[in-house]
């Protein structure tokens, strides 16, 4: 009996964590095939983009546009988390960096649950100073 309360333990442990709702594989894998759509399908449907100090508050067709001229003009990059934070009462943080042959950019997002799923509403890529 005990151990299969141990059993049941370690599973709803497993179930409830919610790092497991928060799509890093897919972010980071779209990141790479410098896919915005798939990227911004992981977000709100208003999301506020910081890219390069240009900022907005964008919906999913624009942000698009906007990130993929960030690809456009920062083309064949790598992008990996760094961080991959807790849930907590004001979501997720996480970061990570996109590397390019000349360049390397700071990726932040901020994920919120949106129903039961994680979504981020905020993302920034910001230069990092050499």
């Amino acid at each position: 009996m005990k151990t299969i309360l141990t059993l049941l333990s370690t599973l709803l442990i497993f179930v409830a964590d919610p790092l497991i709702d928060v799509p890093f594989a897919a972010i980071e894998k779209a990141f790479n095939a410098q896919d915005a759509k798939t990227i911004i399908i992981h977000g709100k449907e208003k999301l506020m983009l910081n890219v390069l100090d240009k900022e907005g508050i964008y919906n999913p067709a624009q942000a698009s546009l906007v990130l993929s001229d960030f690809f456009n003009k920062n083309p064949k990059g790598n992008f990996s988390f760094v961080f991959k934070g807790k849930e907590t009462e004001d979501g997720v943080y996480s970061f990570g960096y996109y590397q390019t042959n000349s360049e390397k950019f700071k990726v932040s997002l901020h994920f919120h649950k949106v129903k039961n799923e994680m979504k981020f509403e905020t993302l920034t890529i910001s230069k990092e100073k050499k």
